[in-house]
């Protein structure tokens, strides 16, 4: 278990990334900034700029990887803040767990650029990733087997992520192999966890917080709206739903959200797995220098995808068979 010493700095570190009333806004992106962009990659991953649908992204590309897998990974940051800069160091350690290609788009951002513009540039650089892989097929003998694309995303970015998926149409959702998703932000409605007050304060992320994002990220009545808190989608919406697996603290404050929305898949026959690390904070895994469990946690994420998973039983276990066939198809 990690200390409480490295619990609160940690958490001081990772509050950098929850917008609040007391800052502004262009002062919170740069000490996102400041604070998690790194002059250097791991694992020798390295990185290219590229334009996917008139959206800029990075490319990042491991030393070894499945030519057939691609991850198109939304960064968190409050809808307001964060890039592909800042998040460039933790999608480079999960492209070298995941044996895959990762592109990390720099979507638009509130305020200047509420909902749904961050959608649009996602649906955007889906259908652009999408066209150039079955182009690089048709063209490539020795690429066989289908494309496999995997979305990623935390916090707030599972937002936007999620709201990709449920707009695709159902032949694109097909295509899509999984969804993992880190300390997702699955709701911000008012009866979400923290603005409806079920959950206490994690020292990372608090009701100011969600209550101050969601204001900036659209208007007040669309709160409710799926595309923005995915756990109010219904059955109906989830018809061809790729499976999801969620990694989160057992300390977060918006965990109940994350065991709704579990449900909910569960209950219209949707594969979902939510593993819950105890103790930890929400976006562990981006404080690895306080935690030894955040390499033990992108490592698992690794395993799931690329099916060297030890864990395949528990998924079993889950009531996920679906998701345990997906997680260890071959590479």
């Amino acid at each position: 278990m990690s200390s409480l010493r490295n619990y609160r700095a940690a958490a001081k570190k990772l509050r950098l990334l929850s917008y609040s009333s007391k800052t502004e806004v262009e002062p919170f992106r740069s000490r996102i900034e400041k604070k998690f962009c790194a002059p250097v990659l791991p694992n020798h991953v390295e990185v290219s700029e590229r334009d996917f649908g008139g959206v800029t992204c990075d490319l990042l590309e491991p030393e070894l990887y499945s030519s057939r897998r691609i991850m198109i990974y939304v960064h968190g940051g409050s809808f307001i803040g964060g890039s592909r800069f800042s998040w460039r160091q933790f999608c480079a350690a999960q492209a070298h767990a995941d044996s895959c290609r990762i592109v990390v788009p720099e979507y638009r951002l509130a305020p200047r650029y509420a909902f749904p513009s961050a959608l649009e540039d996602l649906q955007a650089v889906f259908k652009a990733v999408y066209t150039d892989e079955q182009v690089a097929r048709s063209l490539d003998t020795e690429l066989t087997g289908d494309t496999e694309i995997l979305i990623g995303a935390d916090s707030a970015g599972a937002s936007i992520a999620l709201a990709l998926v449920l707009n695709l149409r159902e032949r694109f959702r097909k295509c899509i192999r999984q969804i993992v998703l880190f300390s997702p932000w699955l709701n911000i409605s008012a009866d979400s966890s923290l603005l409806a007050g079920k959950s206490m304060n994690d020292g990372v992320v608090n009701s100011d917080c969600i209550r101050r994002s969601g204001d900036l990220y659209t208007y007040e009545t669309n709160l409710s709206n799926p595309l923005v808190s995915p756990v109010k989608c219904r059955r109906e919406n989830l018809k061809y739903f790729p499976p999801v697996y969620i990694q989160a603290g057992g300390k977060e404050a918006m965990l109940p959200d994350a065991e709704q929305f579990r449900k909910l898949l569960l209950d219209a026959g949707v594969a979902c797995v939510l593993d819950v690390w105890p103790d930890l904070p929400p976006l562990f895994q981006m404080a690895d220098e306080y935690f030894p469990e955040s390499h033990l946690a992108v490592e698992k994420v690794g395993n799931l995808i690329t099916g060297r998973s030890s864990d395949r039983g528990k998924i079993v276990a889950e009531g996920c068979p679906a998701l345990e066939r997906s997680l260890t198809a071959e590479a």
